[in-house]
């Protein structure tokens, strides 16, 4: 379902909107509507991608890293 919505623009840059459109062949409302599905599907990747990130943090990474036993084993060349 679509609805209507009402936006306020400074009268110079919906007149430069206007030619954007026209120069695009397209309608000032698709283009508004173009870019704020972008927006928000581009937050949801981030979100996702956020919660994944977080979660291996959480989780951690095995490194099969296990101390030095001794100082000389530090210092081994």
């Amino acid at each position: 379902m679509k609805t209507n919505i009402t936006l306020k623009l400074d009268a110079d840059l919906l007149r430069e909107v206007r030619v954007l459109a026209a120069e695009e062949d397209t309608s000032i409302s698709a283009m508004l509507a173009a870019r704020l599905e972008q927006i928000v599907r581009e937050r949801k990747t981030y979100n996702r991608a956020r919660k994944r990130a977080l979660a291996r943090l959480q989780d951690g990474m095995d490194l099969r890293w296990t101390p030095p036993r001794s100082r000389d084993e530090i210092h081994e060349r």
